[in-house]
């Protein structure tokens, strides 16, 4: 779909076509092309067919609002989850610093129309023509266009000292598909770090996985997780005012045991995101995880959790308590301990409910051997399992074909390491704790 396309969407005859190809969605697309072109020419036909089926697969990101706005396929992959977007915008438009926003990047306008519903009035940027016209649809299409404009510019060119809030949302997407160096973002993050050097107040929104040294050392870094998955993080900078910072973000006095747990699995293959020796020392960025929906939030406090045996549980860490270097802070909510300091798992002899981690009972430890497990799981009659892992080379696919499973009963399978060993834990998921007595 080009620009000439999506600007002729967006005339009435346009908008029966996109009214047409709606009604045909997740019908065959030979049939519902054939079936448009009988009253509107290729061109229409394509973008009215593409514009449907991107407001559907929006759907999950955007619920209801999808129906009515518009998307390409790149704005739509990047687009900030609705629900993620407005506890942010909520944060943001909580402070006492004002809430004149100029977004660089915008996209589709995920972000700022989740600003704007928060009271924010934002001036939005974007490099492509075809992209600022899709967020200028955006904001007409949802009653917007009062709080939000829209036009062409480069990142590099806007003036964030000439509002309260820089928020940026860089492209993570080349020629070749996605990115997860910052300097390959667009704009670059040097270019990012020059605009938020200039901010009076910033926020960026950047993949989960980005590596600490990137991380600006005066910036807050919240990871977000909705519904158990990781979907961004945010750094934060500029003064701390208003109910947004209500918690007080505590610098921390030292990562999970041995810094490294915090990082899962990172840790064991030595990938290159930093161990957050800095923030150990109370020099690195705050760090703060955050849960939605329920809107649950962790700080960096400086917890250790000690080692120790697998007891009667074993927990799962929320990915953003992990990416955020807290799982010393879960282990203490739990009374837990880690089999091994550098992975984070966490074990316990008590049940605690908590939404920052799974809970599993703990059935049985083995050290790993193919055989002995499917023996194991075999006496057990356990037909059905959920495998899982953590710090181990273990193909799960292949591993679940060599099993040869059966039997009419279920299992939670944890390959992971203790004290450098590579083991398996067989557990059950463990009922909340009040119906466990």
């Amino acid at each position: 779909m080009d620009l000439d396309a999506f600007t002729e969407l967006l005339t009435p005859r346009g908008q029966r076509a996109l009214a047409e190809a709606v009604e045909v969605v997740g019908a065959d697309p030979v049939v519902a092309a054939t079936r448009l072109r009988r009253s509107y020419d290729a061109d229409l036909t394509s973008a009215a067919l593409t514009q449907a089926a991107l407001r559907e697969r929006a759907k999950a990101k955007f619920g209801a609002d999808a129906a009515h706005m518009y998307f390409t396929p790149h704005g739509l992959e990047q687009a900030t989850r609705a629900e993620v977007g407005a506890h942010r915008a909520r944060r943001l438009a909580g402070t006492a610093g004002g809430t004149r926003v100029v977004d660089v990047c915008c996209g589709i306008g995920g972000d700022f129309l989740a600003l704007a519903r928060a009271g924010c009035v934002v001036d939005a940027v974007d490099l492509d023509p075809l992209t600022v016209a899709v967020a200028r649809a955006n904001a007409e299409a949802l009653g917007l266009a009062d709080r939000v404009t829209v036009r062409q510019a480069d990142a590099a060119t806007v003036s964030p000292e000439d509002y309260d809030w820089l928020f940026a949302d860089p492209a993570r997407r080349t020629s070749r598909g996605r990115t997860f160096d910052p300097m390959a973002y667009s704009p670059p993050w040097p270019v990012v770090l020059d605009l938020v050097a200039r901010a009076r107040r910033a926020c960026l929104k950047v993949a989960p996985g980005i590596p600490y040294e990137f991380i600006p050392g005066e910036a807050e870094a919240e990871w977000v997780s909705y519904k158990g998955e990781v979907k961004e993080a945010a750094l934060w900078t500029g003064p701390a005012e208003g109910p947004a910072q209500a918690e007080g973000p505590v610098r921390s006095e030292g990562a999970a045991r041995g810094e490294g747990a915090a990082r899962g699995e990172g840790a064991a293959r030595g990938e290159g995101a930093a161990r957050g020796e800095g923030a150990a020392r109370g020099e690195g960025p705050v760090r703060r995880a955050t849960l939605l929906p329920g809107g649950e939030t962790l700080v960096a406090r400086g917890a250790e959790a000690p080692t120790g045996p697998v007891g009667r549980f074993v927990y799962e860490p929320d990915g953003a308590a992990i990416r955020a270097h807290l799982v010393g802070e879960v282990a203490e909510m739990v009374g837990g301990r880690l089999p091994d300091p550098m992975i984070a798992y966490i074990t316990g002899d008590e049940p605690f409910d908590t939404p920052w981690a799974a809970r599993y009972t703990v059935e049985e430890v083995l050290p790993f051997s193919l055989k002995r497990l499917r023996a194991t799981l075999r006496e057990r009659q356990v037909g059905n399992v959920v495998i899982k892992k953590r710090a181990s080379a273990v193909d799960i696919e292949r591993l679940r074909n060599d099993l040869r499973l059966s039997g009419d009963k279920s299992a939670v399978i944890i390959l992971t390491r203790i004290m450098d060993k590579p083991s398996v834990l067989i557990c059950h998921p463990s009922p909340p704790a009040q119906m466990a007595k």
